[in-house]
């Protein structure tokens, strides 16, 4: 029964509230109890999606984590993305595992700059859109400056759903286009707590916006929604629960189930047979006593069991899952059967990596996850010499998962990492600590930017021939042109024209 699988991810600008949505709606879907605690068993009763350290210290979501819920017969699979900028890689990566995504945002700040960039990657894969605009209790824009930024700055058809019926300290409920019915706020906290009451007569200003709202923007067309030209807008307040049940309903009605996934030529439908799916992200040491790697996979087709044996693409021969993770918040043990759709954990120790394709059969490749260029490139340099070997350790765990990138020089012995964005260094240098116990310093590097090189193999003998100073491996052995500049680059482009250079990698 896919049919009945929401697999979908929340994108917003850091600040928006994307963390108290996220706890509001696993309250609502009953996995969590109490906000501020996802629970687990034993000794982790009190983990928070953030679970790292520089996340618990900065308050950022920097590792993207699963939480499943079930609400009315629908197992919702939400993915925790990566908020902040630096881990637009990482983000990119859940995004390919996820059918739909929720946009975050503030009523005062409207769209901001990472919202765009996340925007975009969704539209890359013409991902179906839910906004939802936060912070409505507090003084925000004008309902219609809201949606128009919207429309324009995202070229996107917008279809209101709700209102908020005035804004900050004439904030008093929100209308529900569908129902005609207002959740007002009660108490002192001014929350919502269920009180849902008919709409009357509105005051002669309110009365006309919202006529305006209602008339003035397109219906609601599925079609148009599910090909990712139109989004659904709802307002509320996260943090006073106001359009979080809403949501809830506009996912479960809307959203699409699991769709057909890119392999080559060809798309794996979800009710294929064989049982597929494809690594999104590697998370190392999420117990460091045991120093474990789980391995996420989204499931494409097939039903699971536990105990199956699946042969990933990296590997060739087959492995069998005893141990698999479902993501139930209430529950860890529920993983006896998965189906398409779901995120599955499977505990390894390296054999699996970003991008592995999982099967029966082995015939499938699905593509579609790749590595891009780093744009910023550091030496890495040990505070204690003797440690190169669990160095080399830890960054090979650390460029499997994502989190960096790592090339060994063809010509001198300084190992070189590679990021996207500053605050994975910071992560990079806190976790070699904490969990490998291996001090480390990060210098200058006389690169820009890193491309690989593909061409045949005379071509790139005679290329390595002559550049061999300016050439590095990265950690499967890939042959990649260290560039000083961009300028470089196109410079060896030129002379070079059976070569490419590629910004990118297929994982």
């Amino acid at each position: 029964m896919t049919s009945n699988r929401r697999t979908f991810a929340i994108i917003s600008h850091p600040d928006a509230g994307k963390t108290t949505l996220t706890e509001k709606l696993l309250l609502q879907g009953g996995a969590i109890h109490l906000a501020g605690e996802v629970k687990a068993r034993g000794q982790a009763r009190r983990a928070r999606s953030d679970w790292m350290k520089i996340e618990q210290q900065r308050g950022i979501s920097v590792t993207s984590s699963v939480m499943t819920f079930e609400k009315d017969g629908i197992t919702f699979n939400l993915l925790d993305t990566p908020g902040h900028e630096d881990f637009s890689e990482d983000t990119y990566r859940t995004l390919t595992a996820v059918d739909s995504a929720i946009m975050v945002i503030d009523a005062a700040k409207g769209i901001e700059p990472q919202t765009r960039k996340l925007f975009e990657v969704c539209r890359l894969r013409s991902v179906p859109i839910i906004t939802f605009v936060n912070k409505v209790d507090r003084e925000g824009r004008s309902l219609f400056e809201i949606l128009d930024e919207v429309a324009d700055a995202l070229a996107l058809d917008v279809s209101p759903q709700s209102a908020p019926l005035g804004m900050g300290g004439l904030f008093t409920g929100i209308l529900d286009f569908a129902s005609d019915t207002v959740t007002r706020p009660e108490g002192d906290s001014r929350e919502y707590l269920g009180k849902r009451e008919p709409l009357g007569e509105l005051p002669g200003e309110l009365a006309e916006e919202i006529e305006l709202v209602r008339e003035g923007y397109p219906e609601f067309d599925l079609e148009a929604y599910r090909h990712g030209d139109l989004t659904p807008v709802f307002f509320g307040s996260a943090l006073k629960n106001f359009g979080v049940e809403e949501l809830i309903g506009a996912i479960a009605k809307w959203a699409p189930p699991p769709r057909p996934q890119p392999a080559g030529e060809e798309q794996i439908s979800p009710d294929r047979d064989e049982v597929t799916g494809f690594i999104f992200k590697v998370q190392a040491n999420m117990d460091p006593n045991h120093r474990d790697r789980i391995a996420f996979m989204r499931q494409v087709s097939g039903t699971f069991k536990r105990g199956m044996k699946l042969t990933p693409s990296g590997l060739g021969k087959p492995i069998a899952i005893h141990s698999p993770i479902l993501f139930f918040a209430q529950d860890r043990e529920l993983a006896d059967t998965a189906e398409a759709g779901d995120i599955i954990g499977i505990p390894n120790h390296g054999t699996l990596r970003v991008g592995d394709t999982l099967s029966e059969k082995n015939q499938v490749r699905f593509t579609g996850l790749p590595n891009f260029a780093p744009e910023i490139l550091r030496r890495i340099v040990l505070v204690d010499p003797t440690k190169t070997k669990q160095l080399r350790k830890a960054l090979d765990d650390l460029s499997e998962e994502g989190v960096i990138q790592v090339f060994y020089p063809e010509i001198g012995a300084q190992w070189i990492v590679g990021v996207v964005g500053q605050l994975q260094l910071d992560v990079l240098v806190s976790r070699l600590e904490a969990e490998y116990k291996v001090g480390a310093n990060l210098e200058a590097s006389p690169f820009a930017t890193a491309r690989w090189l593909k061409g045949d193999q005379k071509a790139l003998d005679e290329f390595e021939k002559f550049n061999r100073a300016n050439l590095a491996r990265d950690r499967d052995g890939d042959l990649v042109f260290m560039a000083k500049s961009p300028w470089d680059v196109g410079y060896q482009q030129e002379k070079n024209p059976d070569l490419t250079f590629s910004a990118t990698k297929e994982r």
